[in-house]
């Protein structure tokens, strides 16, 4: 499952049926799961010293294709996925079944959480905070420093079951709320409050999410997206996400 051409560390822990493809590197500091693919030309476990000596861990299962490089420190769970020439740095912790898309970027010291999706061109600044089942389309910008350029980082936090858009930029410290869109193109310089569509430059609120209804001839409601969309999603998962929510706060159900 090696090919001869790669590079494993005689310290790696690498479980069953691992897989490391061409020309790729697994450092001495790194734990794979059982299961988990490594495609050609990946770098995995990337020394750094401000990973504090922490090692790479990556679940079980995990996809990582070509050109991708992982830095020392960090930890995913189960059904990791990654497009091509992905790059994560240190100290980042996300959960399992995170998708992270071609040319993403995320800059460490950052917490994400279970079944969280990014397309392509996503950059996820440092200190960043995302909660579950966050979608992030392409080319979205979460930034950090709210003083360019200065030692002060102020990270972003998005609300579980969130939406930002394409071409979305939102700034340092600010937060997106639980089941919130942030429409495409629009810059985000102040907090969203849960269930709540903001957009423009600088965004606005424009509505709540339950006025929205989905261009499909039904009529039905776009939002929560959870009563309608569970592609790729486990069964367990999505199990009660039948009957709509009613968004009034944090504490809002799916």
């Amino acid at each position: 499952m090696i090919h001869p051409s790669a590079i494993v560390a005689p310290g790696a822990k690498l479980g069953a049926n691992v897989s490391v493809g061409p020309f790729s590197i697994i450092h001495a500091n790194v734990e794979i799961g059982a299961g988990s693919v490594i495609d050609a030309y990946c770098e995995i476990g990337y020394p750094t010293p401000l990973a504090d000596g922490l090692p790479l861990r990556i679940g079980a299962g995990a996809r990582i294709r070509s050109h991708s490089v992982f830095y020392q420190g960090s930890s995913f769970g189960e059904r990791l996925v990654t497009g091509h020439r992905v790059t994560v740095r240190e100290k980042t912790t996300a959960g399992v079944a995170f998708q992270i898309g071609t040319m993403n970027e995320i800059q460490g010291d950052c917490t994400i959480g279970d079944h969280v999706r990014c397309q392509s061109n996503v950059f996820i600044g440092k200190m960043t905070t995302i909660g579950d089942f966050v979608w992030l389309f392409p080319y979205v910008v979460l930034t950090n420093d709210p003083h360019p350029p200065s030692n002060l980082l102020l990270g972003c936090q998005i609300g579980d079951y969130a939406a930002i858009a394409a071409m979305s930029v939102v700034l340092p410290g600010v937060k997106v709320g639980r089941h919130a869109l942030v429409a495409a193109a629009s810059k985000v310089h102040r907090d969203v409050a849960p269930a709540t569509v903001v957009g423009g430059n600088p965004a606005r609120y424009l509505c709540d999410t339950s006025t929205i209804h989905l261009r499909d001839g039904t009529e039905r409601p776009a939002y929560p997206w959870t009563t309608h969309f569970r592609r790729g999603y486990p069964a367990e998962v999505t199990a009660g996400w039948d009957a709509p929510a009613e968004l009034d706060g944090q504490d809002t159900p799916p």
